[in-house]
């Protein structure tokens, strides 16, 4: 009985590493950094020339994000007075439903820091239009402190490659801009390979155009651009966003 016991228990914990067991062989191939975080998740950290990013998966920090969640971050080393959202456009209406039960119908009478900041970034900037969208419009929502900055960033490659990005419009992703860093988020149940390297290609691709708008705007950089704790830390959940 005690030896059956310790196999089901071995199996059990087999199963929970067969999980993401292909992240590994796929992180090492373009020889990128892997961390398993048992019970929790895993960390990628990878370059983009010389600029890291890392790629977490695990439990969803977010309320809009159920289960588990991929986030996507990287330091661009941009002020700290920029703030870009992307996101697409039912999270965008579910996101201004929630503002308008709570603070409106309900017992707050103001937006706090405890309000993720995508949240409160919904009530203070006013959207792209539509026809400032382009092909976008159906699908995407977008806002900035930096109409401008927006506008060049989603100019081009970028718009490109959200244009053609193909899931389902219940699945809730984001790009945003802030404290300098650049971040993707995005429901997904289960750590697939495929999934994951289209994400990657897009987050990449917000990088490099980030980057192009930062040299054609310099008064966007901030002037320190040190390592934030992130790149310190080897676990999904540890630095909670604000």
């Amino acid at each position: 009985m005690l030896d059956g016991i310790k196999r089901w228990l071995g199996g059990s914990a087999k199963s929970d590493v067969t999980e993401w067991e292909g992240v590994a062989p796929w992180a090492q191939s373009h020889q990128y950094g892997f961390r398993a975080v048992p019970g929790e998740g895993f960390v990628v950290d990878g370059r983009l020339g010389a600029t890291a990013w890392r790629l977490e998966w695990g439990p969803s920090q977010r309320p809009y994000i159920e289960g588990h969640e991929l986030r996507l971050r990287s330091e661009l080393g941009l002020g700290s007075d920029l703030q870009a959202l992307v996101m697409n456009r039912h999270l965008a209406e579910q996101m201004e439903k929630t503002v308008f039960e709570q603070f409106v119908e309900g017992v707050q009478t103001r937006i706090d820091n405890q309000t993720p900041p995508e949240m409160r970034w919904l009530v203070m900037f006013s959207k792209l239009a539509g026809s400032e969208m382009g092909p976008l419009k159906e699908r995407w929502v977008a806002l900035s402190s930096q109409k401008p900055w927006l506008q060049e960033w989603l100019a081009g490659p970028l718009s490109t490659a959200l244009a053609a990005l193909h899931i389902d419009e219940a699945v809730p992703a984001l790009l945003m801009i802030g404290r300098g860093r650049l971040m993707l988020r995005t429901a997904q149940a289960e750590p697939e390979v495929a999934p994951l390297q289209t994400w990657l290609r897009l987050f990449e691709c917000a990088m490099r155009e980030a980057r192009r708008v930062a040299a054609d705007n310099p008064d966007s950089l901030a002037p320190s651009s040190a390592a934030s704790a992130w790149q310190q830390s080897a676990l999904p959940g540890s630095e909670r966003e604000k």
